[in-house]
C-alpha cells in the first residue's frame, strides 16, 4: 500500500510544479488507475522475493544471522530479476498515455472514408482526457523508481523486525 503513496507524491509534485488545477473527476480516476498499476508492480516484486526467500528458508537452520542474510539476498534477486517486468509496464503506459496527454488527434473516419486523417493537436479530447493522462504518467514515473527502492527497502526493514519480535517473544 505504501507504493500508491508514493505515486500520490509524483500527481500532486507535477499539479504544484505544472501549475494544472486538479480536475476532480479525471484526476481522481486517474489516480485510480494508477493505484492499480503501482499495486500490481509491488506485487509483481515482492510475490517473487517472498518465492525465493521460501525456497532458500528450507535448506538451513533457524538462526537469526543466516535468516537476515536470506532475506536480504531473495529481496537483492528478485529486485534484479523483476526489474524488466516493472520497467516494460511503465514505459508501455507512459509511452501509450503521452499522444493523449499531449493532445495529438487522428479523425480515423475521414482517414478511412477520404484517407484524410485529419490530424490537429487540442481539442476537446484533450480538455477531457488530458488531466487523467498526465496524472497516470507523472504518478507512474516517480512510483516506478520509487517501488524499486523504497518498497524492497522497506520490506527488509518489516522482516527484521519480525525476526527481531519473533526471536524475542518465543
Amino acid at each position: 500500500m505504501i507504493a500508491i503513496i508514493l505515486s500520490l507524491i509524483g500527481v500532486f509534485g507535477y499539479l504544484a510544479i505544472s501549475g494544472n488545477s486538479f480536475v476532480i473527476l479525471m484526476t481522481m480516476m486517474g489516480i485510480i488507475a494508477l493505484s492499480g498499476i503501482v499495486v500490481n508492480n509491488g506485487v509483481v516484486l515482492l510475490d517473487y522475493s517472498e518465492i525465493l526467500l521460501n525456497r532458500k528458508k528450507q535448506d538451513i537452520s533457524n538462526s537469526k544471522k543466516k535468516l537476515i542474510v536470506l532475506k536480504y539476498e531473495s529481496i537483492v534477486e528478485s529486485c534484479k530479476s523483476r526489474l524488466r517486468p516493472v520497467l516494460l509496464t511503465a514505459i508501455t503506459t507512459i509511452g501509450g498515455l503521452v499522444p493523449l496527454s499531449a493532445g495529438f488527434n487522428i479523425n480515423f473516419y475521414t482517414l478511412f472514408s477520404d484517407f484524410d486523417p485529419n490530424i490537429y493537436w487540442g481539442g476537446d479530447n484533450f480538455v477531457f482526457w488530458g488531466p487523467l493522462a498526465t496524472t497516470v504518467i507523472s504518478g507512474l514515473v516517480v512510483a516506478t523508481f520509487l517501488t524499486l527502492f523504497v518498497v524492497p527497502s522497506l520490506f527488509m526493514m518489516i522482516e527484521k523486525f519480525k525476526l527481531w519480535i519473533g526471536l524475542r517473544y518465543r
